[in-house]
């Protein structure tokens, strides 16, 4: 399994969440919703120190992670992050790996 974040993506986290270099967006599972690989679930993301992360990768400086506890959630998919310029905000797509 593994992260992709697009540079979209990127300076959307840098412009609307105040991130810079040397901090970690998580991405978390949350009860509600419904997404491709999980019904009942969703994706959350929080600007947080990673603890026991599992997966990562590194963009411009900023650690995108998963905890341990939530890899289950992608059913060994792996997440990749664009931006909607329409909507102004991150997408979420989970590819088989």
């Amino acid at each position: 399994m593994q992260i992709f974040v697009s540079d979209d993506a990127v300076k959307w986290f840098q412009d609307e969440m105040d991130i810079e270099a040397g901090d970690s967006i998580r991405f978390f599972v949350k009860y509600g919703g419904s997404t491709a690989v999980q019904e009942g679930f969703s994706l959350g993301l929080m600007k947080e120190e990673a603890e026991d992360p599992v997966v990562t990768t590194t963009k411009n400086g900023i650690l995108f992670f998963i905890e341990e506890r939530d890899v289950w959630y992608f059913d060994g998919h792996d997440l990749h992050v664009g931006y909607n310029s329409g909507l102004d905000e991150p997408v979420f797509e989970y590819k088989k790996g």
